[in-house]
């Protein structure tokens, strides 16, 4: 990968993706070697569960999700957090709507457009 983003970033005017299923993304950051991504979820809106080689580390922001990490699931609220190791399986499912801050390394390739 041979992208940045740029430096200065604006919530007001930075894209917001609509990824269905009650998803939404906003990128905040990225460079070759690290990522930030902001997730909405709307009420009763599932992660679904996946693995990647990357490294991530979720921030609870806004509401409650039930976080599942290699078959152990936690309830999660804002201002928690978790570390999901590369190739972990992992999903959340957020019964009440909320809004997660996803920081990955290295940067998740697929969620860059071509």
């Amino acid at each position: 990968m041979n992208q940045q983003s740029e430096m200065f970033l604006f919530g007001s005017t930075t894209e917001i993706e609509d990824l269905g299923n009650g998803l939404k993304r906003q990128m905040l950051g990225y460079n070759e070697e690290l990522m930030a991504v902001k997730v909405w979820f709307a009420e009763g809106a599932q992660g679904y569960t996946h693995q990647h080689r990357h490294s991530q580390v979720t921030y609870v922001e806004k509401g409650e999700f039930h976080f599942t990490i290699d078959g152990e699931t936690k309830v999660l609220k804002a201002g928690d957090s978790c570390l999901i190791p590369p190739h972990a399986e992992h999903g959340a499912i957020c019964p009440t709507g909320g809004i997660l801050l996803d920081i990955f390394s290295p940067p998740r390739e697929d969620f860059l457009k071509e």
